[in-house]
């Protein structure tokens, strides 16, 4: 026997069956339970969230010899006919290739003969929206005032574009999206009637991407299974053959963008295309991760909007704590109108990389929340040069900034790095990229590495005041001094792995006002502004 895709295999084929719209299923079953069975139906909602399996079962239960509580039993001869496509009183048509006067007026033709078997002779048009004007006229008083024995069910994917005449002839019924939960269950149970192993994270990730479709969710999910015969799927695995980026991707891609490394932006891009990525599909992705930062900073309780785990949502939080609003809502502006743009563009890859550059360079839009973001940079780099003091940014005439003396505590003295600092500082962002654990490097892009005494290396970390007045060190998933020891020791292990050098790190947990004035000794930006090398006393001059 040829190979069934599995979204035909595991159609639901009984109510009970149906997942994510219990809405219309208890509606229906209460219907066929009392006989209030009606003659129009309209369904409608996104691609794949089960309208034309829900209308089939609609079909077998009005015409089953032996229905169980409104759904069909399944055991029957006509239910079984019905399954396999023989009975000749239940019929599916496709408006998009059938959408003429003549298809509507032979179905008017066909509705005067009662059905040879069974109780209703049902209709099921796919696509109604296609039909044309003609036809839809042509329908009109029919499905208005139908024989008793016979039941048009309409489905559609967007109904905005059905006459109201129509509309008003029909039971409606909103087919919602189904949830990631939802999904990823239910491609759980598939696996294991396969018997096939597979992650939770993958499965998320797959139901994710489906968008609320079940059917593109079990499509997806073929394709990995094919792709992998034979052996479980795991994350990396869905993501390779899908095409997709994991969230760390992103996050990186962000931080680049806010700092303006225009380099290493297009270098994440680059390196997506060469492994195959979609244009469209990587922004479109962006998109949904700059969102979820957004909905993360913005909202109290996001595990309420956002459909991912507490420790995906926990991540967020952390990351979005580096990014302002605005810079936020002008990154969506552009990749949105970016997205537009890409349906109908012939150099998909020269438009994209126009719009990282114009994240990463505001100077190049002149847009409000363009001008907020640069002058947020050069408050920034005002504050820089204050000391950490307060700026107070007078008229133009006046041609004059002021900075408050910043206190005794925030004073630091700009060190001549080492070697091995200077090593250290230019590779700081690889070092905290290792991926070592989600936490290692979210939790490491807040910290400021300073060069400390006898060639240590220190991580300065920062302890806010919560609002309740109670201390904060880091955030929740890394409260506790043992866990900052457990980010030195990484930082060692990176260095050592990617350098080669073994030095000793260390950790101080500073009040804000002092971790913003250490930003002065940070060595990457010392690195990157050229601050000259300490060779040692015996070094040439």
């Amino acid at each position: 026997m040829s190979y069934l895709a599995l979204y035909r295999k595991y159609r639901p084929s009984t109510f009970d069956e149906v997942k994510g719209q219990d809405h219309i299923v208890t509606t229906l079953r209460n219907q066929l339970r009392t006989g209030r069975v009606g003659h129009a139906y309209l369904f409608c909602g996104t691609r794949g969230t089960g309208k034309t399996s829900i209308a089939k079962i609609f079909a077998k239960a009005v015409n089953c010899e032996s229905p169980v509580e409104g759904s069909p039993c399944g055991q029957c001869r006509v239910c079984r006919s019905i399954e396999d496509g023989s009975f000749m009183n239940v019929i599916e048509i496709d408006a998009a290739s059938n959408n003429g006067v003549d298809s509507v007026r032979q179905i008017v033709d066909e509705i005067k003969y009662s059905p040879s078997e069974g109780k209703y002779r049902v209709y099921i048009i796919d696509e109604v929206h296609m039909l044309s004007t003609g036809a839809f006229n042509a329908l009109l008083k029919t499905l208005e005032e139908p024989p008793s024995y016979v039941i048009f069910i309409l489905a559609t994917t967007e109904v905005h574009k059905i006459p109201i005449t129509i509309l008003s002839r029909c039971q409606r019924y909103d087919f919602r999206r189904i949830s990631v939960d939802t999904i990823a269950n239910h491609l759980g149970l598939i696996l294991r009637s396969e018997g096939i192993g597979a992650e939770e994270k993958a499965l998320q990730y797959v139901a994710r991407i489906a968008d609320g479709s079940m059917r593109d969710a079990e499509s997806f999910l073929d394709q990995c299974i094919a792709f992998y015969l034979g052996q479980d799927l795991t994350y990396e695995k869905v993501l390779e053959i899908l095409g997709g980026l994991d969230n760390e991707t992103y996050a990186g891609l962000l931080r680049y963008t806010v700092k303006g490394d225009v380099a290493r932006a297009l270098g994440v891009f680059d390196e997506a295309m060469i492994e195959g990525k979609d244009p469209a599909r990587f922004v479109t992705e962006f998109i949904t991760y700059i969102r979820n930062v957004l909905i993360a900073k913005t909202t109290p309780r996001p595990e309420r909007v956002l459909e991912y785990s507490n420790e995906q949502i926990e991540l967020l939080k952390n990351e979005a704590q580096y990014y302002s609003v605005d810079t936020i809502i002008r990154y969506i502006r552009i990749l949105s109108e970016l997205s537009g743009k890409l349906r109908f563009a012939t150099q998909k890859k020269v438009l994209v990389e126009v719009a990282l550059i114009k994240l990463c360079v505001p100077e190049t839009e002149s847009s409000n929340d363009a001008l907020t973001e640069r002058i947020g940079k050069l408050e920034e780099k005002l504050s820089r040069l204050a000391g950490g003091g307060a700026i107070e940014i007078r008229t133009v005439s006046e041609a004059t900034v002021v900075a408050d003396e910043p206190d005794e505590e925030d004073e630091v003295i700009v060190p001549v790095l080492d070697e091995e600092m200077q090593k250290i500082g230019a590779a700081w962002d690889r070092i905290i990229d290792v991926k070592k654990g989600p936490i290692f490097s979210t939790e490491l892009r807040g910290v400021i590495p300073t060069a400390g005494p006898d060639g240590k290396l220190v991580l300065n970390f920062c302890e806010k005041e919560t609002p309740d007045g109670s201390e904060d060190i880091l955030h929740s998933e890394a409260s506790g001094r043992a866990f900052i020891e457990r980010l030195c020791e990484g930082v060692k292990e990176s260095v050592k792995n990617i350098l080669g050098l073994n030095i000793e790190v260390t950790y101080k947990v500073e009040k804000e006002r002092k971790f913003k004035a250490l930003k002065k000794v940070d060595i990457s930006d010392l690195v990157a502004a050229g601050v000259p090398i300490n060779m040692g006393d015996n070094a040439d001059t």
